[in-house]
């Protein structure tokens, strides 16, 4: 077993967190699976912007966890969900970091969900 390396965001990874004041709604189905007014905006290196939604938000009962995990030297292990009702397209929708290292601390108990295996992000 190989020990997984840790980097920590500096000028060659900037990653940034901050509060974003706008609403975020994520559909699915036909269903709202989160609703929030705070989430954290996530700027990471030349990456596109990422919401990171408090899980007291989001209708956790609508995901089911998968076993699909990954690993960011930056932000720790990610743990996925899955949204049903979204069927194969929503497979691994949601990710998680449930124990960030100390640096993206603030992204604990919050999720994001990729854009394209959702209907709207707004």
């Amino acid at each position: 077993m190989t020990d997984k390396q840790v980097k920590i965001p500096g000028p060659d990874h900037p990653i940034s967190i901050e509060a974003n004041p706008s609403r975020v709604v994520v559909k699915v189905g036909g269903k709202i699976i989160a609703d929030t007014s705070a989430a954290l905006t996530l700027r990471e290196a030349s990456y596109p912007p990422v919401q990171y939604i408090p899980r007291r938000d989001v209708d956790m009962a609508a995901l089911t966890r998968s076993e699909h995990n990954s690993y960011c030297p930056y932000k720790g292990d990610a743990s996925y969900y899955s949204i049903p009702v979204g069927g194969d397209r929503s497979r691994d929708a949601v990710w998680t970091y449930e124990a960030p290292f100390e640096a993206m601390a603030q992204i604990k108990d919050y999720v994001a969900f990729y854009p394209d295996r959702v209907d709207e992000i707004s």
